[in-house]
């Protein structure tokens, strides 16, 4: 067993073993609480960018299902266990995670105490790090260029290259790719939606001119006051009275491109039990989350939205009805799979809408 190092920027060094590839990356470090999903966890390309720590004990005991993915690749840059199944068991189970990390390149780090690292990121904040194999390393070299990380322009990295239709004969819906899990598609598909998933920086107009009924934007990586672009499209899609459903970053972008703003949360909220409010209604739903930004609602102006959802656990907004508009939007995944599908109402809602407009 090769050993490997985990060196935080505030000089913490967590020892264990080498899973995975053996390279050496530089990433923002998270964690992520969920007990199950650690291939949809990988697959997320809202992780880009990231190299997560799982809290749960024991990671890939039910092994790889391909076709759970929840896009074509893993996204994150590392990935950090307590302990790994050497023996998945599971009758769908097609790989190891250890084959599956080495396939596509990704290093982790397994053997070291994830509850004490998540202990540190909670008080902390979320910090950037390295997984190496160097046994020589030094501290005084690697923290600086741990300090200047920056996960940059993600959003271009995973979203799709070019536009794909799912056929259906329903309702028309466009799907910005802003790093979309597959199951967005789905949800949508499932419920008799023609879905066109477009590329992040696809000009409004484009979308427009193919005159979806709705139009969905989905999640993805990043800062989101990093997608200045896309936010400009979207103002523009806001314009526009066809009705729009945006999901996690979808639902920050759309705040920004109407004159709210976004701040960096401490640790983010990351796992498949966040409590949230629906404040019309006073229902409390678990939801599965994966987020480091949240919109704020201070000085958000209630003639363009109020807040129609809050986290029970730190009073943060999950979500915005928009004033005199068909728009709402959530920061949490009610297409989360394997997750609870307690919110998977709001894609009939969405459906609702769309109906309205005919």
């Amino acid at each position: 067993m090769m050993k490997a190092f985990l060196i935080l920027e505030d000089g913490h060094v967590f020892t264990g073993t080498s899973i995975g590839s053996q390279k050496e990356i530089i990433s923002e470090i998270v964690f992520n609480t969920s007990m199950t999903g650690y291939l949809e966890v990988l697959t997320d390309p809202s992780y880009a960018g990231q190299a997560v720590c799982m809290t749960y004990p024991l990671i890939g005991n039910y092994g790889i299902c391909y076709e759970d993915q929840e896009s074509l690749r893993p996204w994150p840059d590392g990935y950090i266990v307590r302990e790994l199944s050497r023996m998945p068991s599971n009758f769908r189970s097609q790989d190891t995670i250890q084959n599956f990390l080495k396939r596509f390149d990704i290093p982790g780090i397994a053997g070291i105490d994830t509850r004490a690292l998540t202990k540190i990121l909670r008080e902390k904040g979320t910090m950037n790090g390295m997984i190496t194999t160097n046994e020589h390393y030094c501290l005084d070299e690697i923290i600086p260029k741990l300090k200047a990380y920056n996960t940059g322009k993600v959003v271009e990295k995973v979203t799709c290259s070019e536009k794909t239709v799912l056929k259906g004969s329903g309702y028309k819906v466009a799907l910005l790719d802003l790093g979309a899990k597959n199951n967005i598609a789905r949800s949508l598909h499932e419920r008799g939606c023609q879905v066109t998933i477009y590329p992040a920086l696809t000009s409004a107009e484009e979308i427009l001119a193919d005159q979806p009924d709705g139009i969905m934007l989905s999640n993805g990586p990043g800062d989101p006051k990093e997608c200045t672009s896309v936010i400009e499209e979207i103002k523009k899609l806001y314009q526009s009275d066809v009705p729009i459903f945006a999901i996690c970053l979808g639902h920050q972008l759309m705040a920004l491109a109407n004159g709210a703003d976004t701040h960096k949360m401490k640790y983010g909220h990351r796992g498949g039990n966040h409590p949230v409010k629906d404040l019309e209604t006073g229902r409390v739903y678990i939801s599965s989350q994966n987020h480091g930004y949240v919109v704020d609602t201070d000085n958000l102006d209630p003639k363009v939205a109020v807040p129609a959802f809050v986290n029970v656990n730190d009073g943060t907004n999950e979500g915005l009805k928009y004033t005199g508009k068909n728009i709402f939007t959530v920061q949490f995944h009610p297409e989360a799979c394997p997750g609870p599908q307690d919110s998977g109402y709001l894609f009939d809602r969405f459906i609702q809408m769309m109906g309205g407009n005919q």
